[in-house]
Order: C-alpha cells, then structure tokens, then sequence
C-alpha cells in the first residue's frame, strides 16, 4: 500500500506525529512519500503535491480543512482517496482526531472502509468582449464565490441555470458551494446545510440587498452562470478560498459539475452527522441550559 502524506507544516506538533504515522507505517508494510516541506529526514521519501503519481493508493492530509482541500484538488481528478486527520479546530471534512490515527490507518490497510463520492466542480471564466473562457479551469470542492474585494458596495449579478435565467441580484456577491461546501462560507451567510452526498449545487447570495432573495438548491448536473452587471475595480473569483482570479464587469464565471467527483476515506465511527452533532454542540444541554421556570 503506498501512502502520500500532505500536511500543514504550521501545527507544532506535527513532527511528532509524522514520527507516529512512521511507525505505523513500519509495521504494517505501509510505502510511505512526503510532500517536501514535510521531508526534513533524508530517509524520507519525496513527492511533490503535483507530481502524485495515479499508483498511490491514499493520500492522507494532516492538518485542517484547507489542507485537504489543497490535496484533493490534485487526487479527485486522478481518482485517488484522500483521508484527512484534523490538527486544526473545526474541521468538517478532516473527521480523525489525531489521537485516533493509529487505529484509524489499520482499519484502511485491512481495508474496513468505504468511499465516499463528493460532487467536485469545475469553473470557467469567460472575459468581457471574449466568445470562450479562459486557459484555466478551477477544479472546486468546496464553493466558488464571486465578491468585491474592497469598499463595502454592492455589486449586480445575473443568475442563470442551464441558460434559464434566475434573476439579478444586488449583493456583496454569491456563493455557488457543493454539498460538502454547505457548511463553510455558504452556511455562515445564511445559507442551508446539505447532506454530504447529495449531488447539488447551492447558490447563497452574500448580504444581499433585499431580504426577498434567498439561497436555492439546484441539481448537480445543472449549469450555473454568473455574469457581473455593475461594480467597481475590486471584483474577484475565489475557489475553495484558496484560488481564484480577478474579474470585471461583463465577465461571466460558468460553474458545472466535473467529470471526476472526490472520493473521501470515510469509517462507521465517524459519520457526517455524529461530526455534525459534535462541532456545532447540536443537542448540548450544556450550552442550552433549560431554565425550570
């Protein structure tokens, strides 16, 4: 089994726990390869984030959410599953607590484990006076967001999908997220948390003008358009809060669902729910005290 390991040098415990993956690695007969911030032994092999190879069989991320979500842009398109183990503090998507991997990487080399498919997406912009997009196409897992940048003005939006207009918008921007996307940056502006595996696509408009417009929830194989009507200088598209690039008026970003969805490492002990219930603190009579009246 061949095993690559990215992770987020910033944690300070992160070393020693690498020694403990080492060791696991070792008596299970485990290959492991290194991203190289992460090699600072020399018998540690090397193997750059964008040269995985399709051979892999598990790319395991130590770190947050964003450090996942920085690997599987490069291992969903190959196919490659991803396992994240959190260090951070939320943390939807790395669901292994740290003090738990050990256990956690010998359930998968035994392979009691399922894979779970989330719908990724793919995004192109088409340039103001241009017939076709642009060379890059954003691979995204989590949301893609259209906003401004600088002073606090809004900005007008066309929305469409599959070219059946659903209307203007007069907003700091919108946020077009998946379904694992549902509990970042859309669910803090207002916008629904969806069950992981369903395969939709949620437009959330961030403060928007009137209280009229509301988040929609659109199938996953339909074909979203953004056009930018009015702003100023400052507009921006930002991928999984991580990418992007600068916009202007008469720009239009298309988002579509993308041919290779994301496969995640997922086990019975750690469904979406129970991590659900946990980090929100859904259920605590602790932080909800009942008053007896």
């Amino acid at each position: 089994m061949r095993v690559a390991i990215i992770g987020n040098p910033q944690y300070p415990l992160l070393e020693s726990l690498l020694t403990r993956v080492e060791k696991q690695a070792e008596s299970l007969g485990i290959e492991l390869s290194f991203e190289p911030e992460l090699a600072r032994e020399e018998v540690r092999r090397v193997m750059p984030l964008d040269k995985i190879e399709k051979d892999v069989d598990l790319v395991l991320t130590l770190g947050g959410d964003g450090t996942l979500l920085r690997a599987a842009r490069v291992a969903g398109p190959l196919g490659i599953p991803v396992l994240g183990c959190n260090l951070g503090r939320l943390g939807f998507l790395t669901l292994v607590p740290q003090e738990e991997l050990e256990v956690v990487l010998e359930s998968v080399f035994r392979g009691d484990f399922e894979l779970e498919e989330r719908l990724a997406l793919t995004v192109q912009v088409c340039g103001k006076g241009s017939s076709g997009p642009h060379d890059e196409e954003f691979y995204a897992i989590n949301d893609v967001v259209v906003h401004k940048s600088g002073f606090a003005r809004l900005i007008g939006l066309r929305l469409s999908a599959d070219s059946d207009e659903v209307g203007h918008y007069s907003a700091d921007g919108i946020i077009l997220a998946t379904a694992t996307g549902s509990t970042a940056y859309s669910l803090s502006a207002g916008g629904p948390i969806v069950a992981p595996t369903v395969k939709g696509i949620v437009a959330t408009p961030i403060s928007p003008h009137t209280l009229a417009v509301r988040p929609v929830v659109f199938p996953g194989d339909a074909r979203i358009s953004v056009e930018l009507l009015s702003g100023d200088d400052d507009l921006q598209l930002t991928v999984d809060g991580q990418r992007g690039c600068l916009l202007q008026v008469g720009d239009r970003v298309d988002i579509a669902c993308a041919k290779h969805p994301v496969k995640l490492v997922r086990l019975s002990d750690y469904s979406f729910f129970t991590v659900l219930r946990r980090k929100l603190r859904w259920g605590d009579v602790r932080s909800h005290p009942v008053s007896e009246g």
